[in-house]
Parts: structure tokens; C-alpha cells; sequence
């Protein structure tokens, strides 16, 4: 069963469990696991979006700043197997993060990511979000108080410090201040995507990224939505090739 309006929607939990599958599988691997490094405190996640040629890496400014960073590599990202490091650091040629606090979100075209992989002898291989599920204003505006499903598609933190893949299923509600998680979400999940579904006049369900998660305030999560993200990134971007 689906308990649904128009807009957004609550999902029967063995649905909930089949989307969270399925969205491992069609952007598992637009998801990496990010840190500063020489920060012990537990990172959190970026993930590739892909709007026509351009491509850039997000996640929530409050894990970037002028010091280095590692963007944590699995090896079903790369190609040919073996070749690319476990962890690439952004600094120097690769580094470059475009800050813009008052959304939350950070934005790193990709264009040297993909150059410096080439100059190393692999390549990636990921998935990006692509621009057609980003929400757009409309997707947002048919949020409210009502609580819908949401997926967090994040790199978890185990307490061996192993950065597993992770799909968390929560719950996502918007106010006058705006979209939220209704609860605190594990160590890792900073910067991740969020997914939800909604529904048309016609009951038929589509999916979208709602944004990405920004720190935790108030027992909960506020979410950076897609449509204030899509504002601040350069239309035309740099290619991904």
C-alpha cells in the first residue's frame, strides 16, 4: 500500500525497502565518502549531479574549507580495476571548492577530477544524479507538515572507520523554515543525497532528489533544496570529458 496525496508521499515500509534497493542501484555510485584531512571528527558524504554537459561534485559547506580534503575512492567507481588510489586528495590542481554558505552547499566542478584521472591512467565510472529527478520549485512547494518518505543515500562510518555504503530511510516534512529530516541521521551522512516520492493527479509516482543534508539543529536534519542548489550553479558549466 501507498498512503499518498498529491505530492508528496508515505510508502508501505516493503516499498520503502524496494526504492531504497533500487536507487543503490541507478546512483550508488554518484556517492562518495569525503573528509578533511587531518579531521578527526567522522566527515561526510558528496555525490556527482550532472545537469546536460556539466558536472559537479556537492556536498554541504560545513564539511569544506580551505584546508585539504580526501574524496574517498571504492573500486566499482574506477576503471580499469587496481588502478586509481583508495582516496584522492583535493588540493592543489584538483582542489577549488565554490562556497555558498548562505544555502549550505559546496560545489566543485569536476573537469580537473576527470583530467587528473585521466594524466594518472584510469578513469571514472560513476552515475551521476542527473538533472531530470533534481526538484525543482514545484516539487518542493508540494512538501508540507505532513510527513513523507525519504532515502539517504550516504557512506556511513563504522566504528573501525570503514565508510560502507548506506541507504537510510527517514522522513522528511517542510515548514516555514524550511525542508527537513525529522530525525538526526548516523556519523557520515552530512552531505548526502536526499530522495523522495510524490505523486500526480493521476496516482502515478515519480522520484526526485530533494537536496542534500546539511548538520544536524533542533533533533533533526534541515535539508539544501534542489531548486535554491540549481540557482547557484553555473549554468554551462565545465564538461565532465
Amino acid at each position: 500500500m501507498v498512503a499518498r496525496t498529491l505530492g508528496r508521499v508515505l510508502l508501505d515500509p516493503d516499498v520503502e525497502n524496494d526504492v531504497a534497493y533500487e536507487l543503490c542501484q541507478v546512483v550508488g555510485r554518484a556517492i562518495l565518502p569525503y573528509r578533511r584531512i587531518g579531521d578527526d571528527r567522522d566527515g561526510g558524504t558528496a555525490f556527482f549531479f550532472r545537469s546536460g554537459d556539466a558536472e559537479f561534485l556537492l556536498t554541504a559547506d560545513a564539511l569544506t574549507s580551505d584546508e585539504a580534503g580526501e574524496l574517498g575512492l571504492r573500486g566499482s567507481i574506477t576503471e580499469p580495476a587496481g588502478v586509481a588510489p583508495d582516496a584522492l586528495p583535493l588540493a592543489g590542481d584538483t582542489g577549488g571548492w565554490i562556497h555558498r554558505p548562505e544555502f549550505g552547499v559546496a560545489f566543485l566542478p569536476t573537469g580537473d577530477l576527470h583530467g587528473y584521472a585521466r594524466e594518472a591512467g584510469w578513469a571514472w565510472r560513476t552515475q551521476p544524479v542527473i538533472e531530470a529527478i533534481a526538484a525543482d520549485a514545484a516539487v518542493i512547494g508540494r512538501l508540507d507538515a505532513t510527513a513523507g518518505s525519504a532515502f539517504v543515500l550516504a557512506h556511513g562510518v563504522r566504528e573501525d572507520g570503514g565508510r560502507p555504503l548506506e541507504v537510510a530511510i527517514e522522513r522528511v516534512t517542510r515548514a516555514a523554515d524550511g525542508v527537513r529530516i525529522t530525525t538526526e541521521l548516523p556519523a557520515g551522512y552530512v552531505g548526502a543525497p536526499v530522495f523522495g516520492v510524490q505523486s500526480d493527479g493521476d496516482g502515478d509516482l515519480a522520484l526526485h532528489c530533494l537536496g542534500l543534508v546539511l548538520p544536524a539543529m533542533n533533533g533533526g536534519h534541515p535539508v539544501a533544496t534542489f531548486d535554491r542548489i540549481r540557482s547557484v550553479l553555473p549554468s554551462g558549466g565545465p564538461s565532465a570529458d
